[in-house]
């Protein structure tokens, strides 16, 4: 982004090329000004007890009026669509009024912890899915198991990975609003002028490597990698067989044979001159628009800006697959109860009414960018009518998820993404760098395991 990214671009739908800490919402700092504000605090606060409210889990609110706080991240482009939700929810509850503030994400989670520490939390959030078992852990944020139970909600009613991915240590925290996978954007008139048809984007490593070359023939280099190589290498990881952690997280896999040949692919974008050498961060968004940077990866958030840009001529569609089969990365937004000092069973019963109201009608959130978690709203006409959206969609049976465990996508970001950025940039092999980002994640994890009591 020109400007800073608040997160993975779907809170600025403007949104440029952006880092993992963006996409993932949390940055060290956030994580700093959690740790801070947790220690001694929710977790070993008497004060903050479970609360279930009065046993409704969402199903209705019979309750006096109450008007309910609700904070996110949402600043940018995809604020206006949850406020119009908000305002059809609102008229629809005569006695549940919905009030939202945003705030940058990395700012949210702070000012989440610090007023959960303080007893002036919010009723209502929302958490990236990879920062939800770091809250819960931290008891920011409170079970949800019997609103999935008072609704019959289950894992067959939404994407299953996402769906599965919301619980930690056996509890649910987080009732999942959307996934956001990252697809292949290509540029329509880019391909055209290369010779390429513009309405067949490559899908597999062979076709894929041709139309690079028929660009770089025709002065194009099209897939543009900048340091960090983010979101490519756990997708290309993954894409090759391998993964990021062990089964249960406890050790990195970063330097696995996989994770080798995935990287070294993606640096010889550069050596073969597919790529610029030091792309700055934001250049890859902007060299889409012009049709210098014609394959780009990234998430659905752009939908609405690559709209409003006029005479770009875009499509959407799977990732390529690179490896030996496919896989793509994703986000998304979970829905949660931060918790209360002093609950309120009223408060409580309607932000679960709001929280299920949001799940069930997400379709015009889906409009600002987004996948709906829930089936029944993707499998709509006016889902299927949201071209772009749908294309992404694809993706859902093969997305993977950063790994349920506290801290461990600062794991990746203190280790993974200094190693590769010195591949990146010509100054050390694949295999040495991804050695010494193992070694270094491995005393990460144990440290975290010991620090959130895993």
């Amino acid at each position: 982004m020109t400007r800073s990214p608040n997160h993975q671009g779907v809170s600025d739908n403007r949104g440029r090329g952006l880092s993992r800490k963006q996409f993932l919402g949390l940055g060290a700092g956030a994580v700093a000004g959690l740790l801070a504000g947790c220690r001694g605090g929710p977790q070993n606060n008497p004060a903050l007890r479970e609360q279930s409210g009065s046993g409704t889990g969402g199903t209705e609110y019979k309750g006096p009026k109450v008007e309910l706080q609700f904070w996110n991240g949402l600043t940018g482009g995809d604020g206006p669509y949850m406020r119009r939700m908000i305002r059809q929810f609102n008229a629809e509850h005569d006695n549940i009024q919905v009030k939202m503030s945003a705030y940058p994400w990395e700012e949210y989670y702070q000012k989440l912890a610090t007023s959960v520490q303080s007893g002036r939390a919010p009723d209502i959030g929302i958490i990236h899915l990879e920062n939800l078992p770091t809250h819960a852990a931290r008891r920011v944020v409170a079970p949800l198991d019997d609103v999935a139970e008072a609704l019959n909600l289950k894992e067959t009613d939404f994407v299953s990975t996402v769906w599965q991915a919301g619980i930690y240590k056996g509890q649910r925290y987080g009732i999942p609003l959307d996934v956001h996978p990252i697809a292949f954007f290509y540029n329509k008139t880019s391909m055209s002028r290369a010779g390429l048809d513009p309405e067949n984007p490559p899908t597999t490593r062979e076709d894929y490597e041709a139309a690079l070359e028929e660009f770089k023939r025709a002065g194009i280099q099209a897939h543009w990698v900048f340091p960090g190589a983010w979101p490519h290498f756990p997708i290309l990881v993954w894409q090759f067989g391998g993964d990021l952690y062990n089964e249960d997280a406890t050790e990195a896999r970063f330097n696995s044979p996989e994770a080798i040949e995935g990287l070294t692919w993606l640096v010889n974008l550069i050596k073969k001159g597919y790529s610029p050498k030091n792309v700055g961060a934001g250049a890859d968004f902007v060299g889409f628009q012009n049709g210098k940077n014609p394959f780009w990866w990234h998430g659905p958030w752009n939908i609405n800006a690559f709209n409003e840009v006029e005479n770009l001529d875009w499509g959407v569609t799977e990732l390529p697959v690179i490896g030996s089969q496919k896989a793509a990365l994703a986000g998304s937004h979970n829905l949660v109860l931060p918790r209360q000092r002093t609950p309120d069973s009223n408060r409580i019963d309607a932000a679960k009414v709001f929280i299920n109201w949001l799940s069930k009608n997400s379709l015009e959130w889906a409009k600002a960018g987004q996948v709906p978690a829930r089936n029944s709203v993707r499998e709509s006409t006016e889902f299927a009518d949201l071209t772009a959206q749908a294309e992404f969609a694809k993706e859902l049976d093969y997305v993977r998820f950063f790994p349920p465990v506290p801290g461990v996508q600062d794991v990746y970001g203190q280790t993974v993404e200094p190693a590769v950025n010195k591949v990146l940039l010509l100054k050390q092999d694949p295999k040495s760098a991804l050695d010494e980002a193992t070694e270094r994640a491995n005393k990460l994890l144990k440290e975290n395991r010991e620090k959130y009591g895993a």
